[in-house]
């Protein structure tokens, strides 16, 4: 009789008259998911990359644990649409978001809608950079736009509020309070718990104000590059950490140290209380000060200038570090480590001073490739180093795979699951990179390319016609540009033979590239 009645039970389940009765027996074994993104962090500020600049021992601890991926790229190294398509698994010129500026279709598929539909408790929380409410979230708590670092705003369920606080340590409150207090605990969960740090203008939380003063941080090698290996796009963007910085936004001065008018800073400043104002002062008033009695020029006052950058960007990523401690922790004292995949990135790389640079961008290659540290105890073993080409076009199809849902046939990036299990033997020999936004803040030129194992090959249009190919093996920091090089003629047909391909393969073309570009003329 007992097999009678679960024959019938399960009949019942395929044919959809008993839905969740065959989800709550697999619920137990399929992962939970924690995705940390933030925002503009460089895979040189993360110590498991050996770079020396900072300690990150809680992010550090995702690698040791589980696994760091040396060669992890963006397809368009842009806030906005990075997100884009980390959500869709498809390029930005099909996903409709191909740069900052405009809206983004929330109406189209997700991975999280996916996983929402078939069991997953979902939320999202922190930075998306994506107007309109969030399809796809039983719960979301979401910074509008950029956000702020004092006192921000948040958007809980569609309703905005300012709140007192750090945005940082906000942002992880609220994650820890919805694992704690707000989700279903009978269902796998799916949390995408975004930081806003360390994105521009780099405001440090009170507790780290005088965090790395001591510390004389060296210029990259090539921090006085003059582009003489480049073209025009090299010579004419607007991200020299030297000519473009604010002395407010950037420099944080309340007042121009050379002519005495008030910066752009204020509108920070005003949004703190009296409290953080004070602390704030102290910490920059006396160093501020001290630059205004020598006025440095030259070098020298580019090294200031670095300086002040990199000490300001690297503490606000000790507080996103402290932040993972505590989510990995609560992850532990729950019993929820064994079976949750826990997803360490950024939404593209940054420059810290390679090239002279602020920002992200272009398809060299610290703007292109981002951090990404993946555990997961039942699958990964610790210690785990992946050296393939991986694109964030490849998370949603990569948490579906692990979810046991099958990705939409419109997604294009694959699963990473199985090179984290050993098997390489068929995946990808090069990658496609596009980038849109031109005009536009920084004045990076439009542009689109490919990346292979040794060589990158890049073609800048719109406005201009160049192409540049950097063989990375001789020459890791893209300083000479060889595409009329004889010596390389082969490789440049083989090359253009490849990115012929991959445009057809991820349907970007000439037509489709046109369509995006300005209705006007500059």
């Amino acid at each position: 009789m007992k097999r009678i009645e679960m024959g019938l039970t399960l009949g019942l389940c395929l044919t959809g008259l008993v839905p969740k009765c065959v989800s709550q027996t697999h619920d137990a074994q399929r992962p939970n998911i924690l995705f940390i993104m933030s925002d503009d962090h460089g895979y040189q500020a993360i110590s498991a990359y050996k770079s020396g600049l900072n300690s990150t021992p809680n992010i550090d601890r995702i690698a040791n644990e589980g696994a760091i991926f040396t060669r992890s790229y963006v397809t368009n190294s842009i806030c906005a649409p990075s997100r884009a398509v980390m959500l869709t698994g498809k390029y930005s010129h099909l996903n409709g978001k191909v740069d900052n500026e405009g809206g983004f279709n929330w109406n189209q598929m997700i991975f999280p809608k996916l996983l929402q539909q078939n069991g997953y408790q979902t939320a999202l929380i922190g930075k998306i950079h994506l107007d309109g409410l969030p399809q796809g979230f039983d719960y979301s708590n979401v910074l509008p736009g950029q956000g702020e670092y004092y006192n921000p705003e948040f958007i809980e369920n569609g309703i905005r509020k300012q709140i007192h606080g750090y945005v940082t340590t906000l942002t992880t409150q609220y994650a820890l309070e919805w694992l704690d207090k707000k989700r279903d605990k009978s269902k796998p969960f799916c949390l995408l718990y975004h930081q806003k740090a360390p994105h521009r203008n780099w405001m440090p939380e009170q507790k780290y104000l005088n965090l790395y003063e001591d510390r004389d941080i060296p210029f990259p090698d090539n921090f006085f590059d003059d582009y003489s290996g480049r073209g025009t796009a090299a010579h004419t963007q607007e991200m020299s950490i030297v000519k473009d910085m604010m002395w407010g936004h950037d420099m944080k001065f309340e007042n121009d140290p050379y002519t005495g008018k008030p910066t752009n800073l204020a509108p920070s400043i005003e949004r703190m209380d009296e409290t953080q104002r004070k602390a704030w002062r102290a910490a920059y008033d006396p160093r501020n000060a001290e630059f205004k009695k020598k006025m440095p020029y030259g070098k020298d006052l580019a090294k200031w200038k670095y300086l002040r950058y990199v000490r300001d960007y690297l503490k606000c990523i000790q507080s996103i570090d402290d932040g993972v401690g505590e989510v990995l922790d609560y992850l532990d004292k729950n019993g929820l480590t064994e079976n949750t995949i826990v997803v360490y990135t950024s939404d593209q790389g940054f420059y810290l001073g390679e090239h002279g640079w602020f920002d992200k961008r272009f398809m060299y290659e610290e703007s292109f490739r981002t951090p990404l540290l993946i555990r997961y105890p039942k699958e990964i073993k610790p210690g785990t180093i992946i050296n393939q080409m991986v694109l964030n076009l490849d998370y949603a199809p990569t948490f579906l795979s692990y979810a046991g849902v099958a990705p939409q046939k419109e997604m294009q990036g694959e699963s990473l699951r199985g090179i984290l299990n050993g098997d390489t033997a068929k995946w990808r020999d090069a990658i496609y990179y596009h980038y849109f936004e031109y005009p536009g803040v920084h004045a990076v030129k439009r542009h689109y390319g490919v990346k292979t194992d040794r060589y990158k090959l890049i073609h800048f249009y719109f406005d201009i016609d160049e192409w540049e190919l950097y063989d990375l093996e001789k020459d890791p920091h893209e300083m000479k540009n060889i595409y009329n090089d004889p010596s390389y003629t082969q490789i440049r047909k083989e090359l253009l033979k490849k990115l012929d391909a991959l445009r057809l393969k991820y349907k970007d073309s000439d037509e489709v590239t046109n369509s995006f570009l300005p209705k006007k003329k500059f």
